[in-house]
């Protein structure tokens, strides 16, 4: 695999108990494979990451020229994700191996303090939540957030985190400390407000309803929160009903500000994607088929002028309009001309 570069090739007898022949064979130089009956059919492939810190390259309009990514793959396995693309890097599928194949980088904060320690560090923003969530069910056993969020913090580096994770509200005592030395912006992905479609769409991530808790909970601890509705997607959550239940329950929840986008479909995301949309909504394939002919990856101009005329009124009646300018919301407003630069075989950086 392509990332035994940054793993070391020694393993504990005792730590593959459980894996054939074919598995072991499948993840040869990490350290070690886990699983664990508390996260049936995920597996979490430990290695030792020569490296925390991610350089975004340099003609990208992003916010921030630094991402920390804990995790690759992700559990919240949700249909739409177009960080997908990143597992084929590692040699594993797009579809259920980003979803239950985890690879955990579980000296990330011992490293990323040496990184920071550096002479010409020269504390620019780092980001988190670029690729893969760094809340994700795996953070609850590994715990390597905090210890980035101290490294960044005692470094004064300033960081941005965007999540679907309420496991977010474990370390608000220690983001608000955080905060008091360093700039510090928050943002929970929120796409869906209906509980049946969202646990089908997005079967690994806590409800709708948990965020949008976890979003007042930082409100009470002090740290402003702003909420990604993305993505937006044609004939299932973009009626104007849905829309305004769902950023009333935002604006209600204590969220700064909104930032919206429309479905954007990869190529390595739009076959997991669209079988899932014939299992569960087969209706919607001609409208699909039609929005994202043949290699189109974004919604036609058409449709996002129709989105937008629909949701910016909402926006601004619930007060979730954002003067002035952030990394989080300028962030959400580059990410496809990110997705359009992203390098070939290289992770592609996503909000998802």
């Amino acid at each position: 695999m392509r990332w035994n570069g940054q793993t070391v090739a020694a393993r504990e007898d005792g730590a593959l108990a459980g894996l054939t022949v074919a598995e072991v064979a499948a993840v040869p130089g990490h350290l070690r494979t886990v699983r664990s009956p508390e996260y049936a059919g995920i597996a979490f492939h430990e290695v030792l990451a020569k490296s925390a810190l991610n350089r975004v390259h340099g003609e990208s309009s992003m916010p921030f020229s630094w991402t920390i990514n804990p995790y690759r793959g992700c559990s919240h396995a949700c249909v739409y994700c177009f960080a997908r693309g990143s597992h084929r890097y590692l040699e594993f599928d797009t579809g259920r191996d980003f979803d239950a194949q985890i690879v955990v980088k579980v000296n990330v904060a011992e490293v990323l303090g040496r990184e920071l320690a550096r002479p010409g560090w020269a504390r620019e923003c780092v980001a988190l939540g670029t690729n893969t969530d760094p809340y994700q069910r795996a953070e609850g056993r590994y715990r390597l957030m905090p210890g980035i969020i101290t490294a960044l913090a005692r470094s004064g580096t300033p960081m941005s985190i965007l999540t679907k994770g309420t496991l977010l509200r474990r370390d608000l005592p220690l983001l608000a400390e955080a905060a008091e030395r360093v700039p510090v912006e928050l943002a929970m992905s929120i796409a869906v407000g209906d509980h049946e479609l969202q646990q089908s769409i997005e079967p690994g991530t806590p409800s709708t309803r948990a965020r949008l808790d976890t979003i007042a909970a930082a409100r009470d601890a002090g740290l402003a929160a702003d909420v990604f509705l993305m993505p937006v997607l044609p004939g299932l959550t973009d009626d104007p009903a849905h829309l305004q239940r769902l950023l009333r329950d935002i604006r209600d929840a204590g969220a700064r500000s909104v930032v919206y986008g429309a479905l954007h479909l990869r190529s390595h995301v739009k076959p997991w994607f669209l079988a899932w949309l014939e299992r569960e909504h087969p209706e919607l394939l001609p409208l699909y088929r039609s929005l994202y002919p043949g290699a189109a990856s974004r919604a036609p101009q058409a449709y996002r002028v129709e989105l937008a005329g629909r949701i910016r009124p909402l926006i601004a009646r619930y007060g979730l309009e954002r003067s002035g300018t952030s990394r989080t919301r300028t962030f959400a407003q580059n990410t496809e001309t990110v997705a359009a630069q992203s390098t070939p075989g290289a992770p592609a950086p996503t909000l998802f």
